[in-house]
């Protein structure tokens, strides 16, 4: 299926038939495919809406810069249009964005949030991160003293060794649309989310370290923290059967109430 606003056109994919709904927002450059075991799982009780970003999967390219609120008011319309008001919104690491943004800035009407290894809190400056950053700039400057036809190749090469894997893999045009995204820190909405919040964290993620789930627990109201052992940033992927069995129980505790 695709879903059209304005120039940005994306594709979703739809599973199960259940009455209550579940969006998830994965990660970035993602798409359903990483999900389809738990989509699995859940499917035989719940419809299930997942996209493609813009750029990614089946979803035609960006045509503009965008930030993160641009993508946020995208599924704000998303969901308006569609007439999808979902019992839980999933989001995995850059998904994790879109999910505090629709509830704790859009005030997206949710009753259950569930935020899988998210992203949003920006890390802090460190010592190693400010030197790399500074050798970038003084190497940049070496290719001066190279001959023109060397400096492209050298840049490039420079680039490959200090770009960040995600950054270097987007074409030029969506680097912007990046920095944009990972540069805003989103705390500040944490306590204006509303609903139930659980929060599932991988023990090991190295992308989204365990101190930005404790933040995060700490700032969002009504929030829970499982975390799972011997998993990293896609601990969704590593235990299925359990994040699965831990979404139904989540859910299930809920509608008892």
């Amino acid at each position: 299926m695709f879903y059209k606003k304005g120039d940005t056109s994306i594709f979703y994919s739809i599973y199960g038939k259940g009455k209550k709904k579940i969006l998830i927002l994965p990660g970035w450059g993602d798409t359903a495919c990483t999900f389809q075991e738990i989509i699995f799982l859940l499917q035989e009780n719940y419809t299930i809406y997942i996209p493609d970003y813009p750029g990614f999967g089946k979803s035609a390219p960006l045509k503009e810069t965008w930030t993160i609120y641009d993508y946020a008011s995208f599924f704000c319309s998303f969901l308006n249009d569609l007439s999808i008001t979902p019992t839980l919104l999933i989001g995995h690491s850059f998904g994790g964005r879109l999910a505090i943004l629709l509830n704790g800035y859009f005030q997206v009407s949710i009753p259950n949030t569930l935020l899988i290894d998210s992203a949003g809190i920006r890390p802090k400056k460190t010592l190693s991160s400010l030197l790399r950053k500074y050798s970038y700039r003084i190497l940049k400057k070496v290719q001066y003293l190279l001959p023109k036809k060397k400096r492209k190749q050298y840049l490039k090469f420079l680039f490959s060794k200090y770009a960040s894997s995600d950054y270097y893999n987007l074409p030029v045009f969506m680097r912007k649309t990046f920095q944009n995204i990972i540069g805003e820190d989103l705390r500040k909405y944490l306590p204006n989310m509303k609903g139930e919040i659980l929060l599932l964290w991988g023990v090991e993620d190295l992308d989204t370290p365990l101190r930005d789930a404790y933040i995060m627990e700490k700032k969002i109201p009504n929030s829970e923290l499982i975390l799972l052992e011997r998993c990293g940033h896609f601990c969704y992927l590593e235990n299925p059967y359990l994040t699965a069995r831990i979404i139904l129980a989540f859910l299930q505790e809920k509608e008892e109430l």
